[in-house]
């Protein structure tokens, strides 16, 4: 019997996880019609590590939060047993703000409501996938959700999390301040005009030497501090969060390396493969926790040449691109684009299955 896993984050703005494998199931299926395909959403801690979860039988806990602007939205963190999975693109992240961006005002407060709210429900494991931020406040609006108050708190903020082991997954590698800070690199994208930027980091400044005066610790250097507009740096220096790559997370999440046991090929993807993919995103990821099973990928745009993907365990890309040359007409109806490319996968990469299967 062939067996294939679809593991593949989301082609933004046009197909989540899910329809990427509904699709990649039928093309596989019009080639070996009898053939096991099992979808696993992934992702790589930003937006869709929520949806991955809930897939993989975690149970989502509605809860009404702050959006990046403070205003009232509709999120929610999933659990499973002790282990509380939020998403922080989905309560404060640019996705909540599709119009007008607030460079200067975007909060990270809805992120510590929902940590809050799954702690006081008992969960002692918390992971939070920070990826997608609207805001570059340092996280001070995370952890004023969770004392309470505007103060700066670390008895309280001890007390809050007693207990509790807060992991959050983080793959950047910048610092809090500076040229390769959080205001420098990510404010632009968020924006953040070039004086805002200096603005932004003066007040990023401001906030680790308070936190410095407070914890005798300065980590506004340490890498990764800068992620998520600073949410890094405070749950790093307050929270006493354990930073780690967000798509071994997420591969952890969905348990991965049991789904593939037995499979003759896995499909990843995401939207476009670029020099980005090569550094923790979810293709990457996913090849490298493969355990020697034929990994190919699919994707919207593809970006890199064969020996850069197979230097990271990716046989071959089929983009949408080769065979519509026009990117928005890709975006637009991508499905029937993707099961064609399924097809040619199926027909390329599981011959010797297929072969295996009919003379067993």
């Amino acid at each position: 019997m062939v067996r294939v896993v679809v593991a593949s984050d989301k082609f933004k703005g046009s197909l989540t996880s899910a329809e990427v494998a509904a699709a990649v199931r039928v093309g596989v299926r019009r080639v070996h019609p009898d053939a096991t395909v099992v979808a696993v959403p992934v992702a790589d801690g930003g937006d869709g590590t929520l949806a991955a979860a809930v897939a993989a039988g975690y149970a989502l806990v509605p809860v009404v939060a702050s959006g990046p602007t403070g205003l009232p939205v509709r999120s929610g963190y999933a659990r499973l047993g002790d282990t509380a999975v939020v998403e922080l693109a989905d309560v404060c992240g640019l996705v909540r703000l599709p119009g007008v961006l607030a460079p200067m005002t975007a909060s990270s407060f809805g992120v510590g409501e929902l940590i809050g709210a799954a702690v006081d429900a008992g969960c002692s494991r918390v992971i939070v996938g920070i990826g997608g931020s609207a805001s570059t406040d340092g996280g001070r609006g995370l952890v004023h959700a969770l004392t309470g108050s505007l103060s700066l708190d670390a008895d309280v903020l001890r007390a809050r999390l007693d207990g509790v082991h807060l992991v959050v997954a983080c793959d950047v590698d910048n610092p809090l301040t500076g040229p390769r800070g959080a205001a420098a690199v990510y404010g632009p994208q968020k924006g953040a005009s070039p004086s805002q930027v200096a603005d932004l980091d003066a007040r990023l400044a401001e906030w680790a030497d308070r936190v410095a005066a407070l914890t005798g610790r300065d980590l506004r250097e340490t890498p990764g501090a800068g992620a998520a507009g600073g949410v890094g740096f405070a749950a790093l220096a307050l929270l006493g969060a354990e930073l780690r790559p967000g798509i071994e997370l997420v591969l952890e999440l969905v348990r991965f390396r049991s789904l593939i046991v037995g499979a003759d090929l896995v499909i990843t993807g995401e939207g476009a493969l670029d020099e980005q993919t090569l550094h923790g995103k979810a293709v990457a990821g996913v090849a490298a926790a493969a355990s020697g099973v034929p990994v190919v990928a699919v994707c919207g745009v593809n970006k890199l040449p064969p020996e850069r993907l197979a230097a990271v365990g990716v046989r071959a890309a089929y983009a949408l691109t080769d065979l519509e040359p026009d990117v928005a007409r890709c975006i637009a109806e991508p499905i029937p684009l993707l099961e064609k490319l399924a097809e040619r996968i199926a027909s390329e990469h599981l011959t010797m299955a297929g072969t295996r299967e009919g003379s067993a």
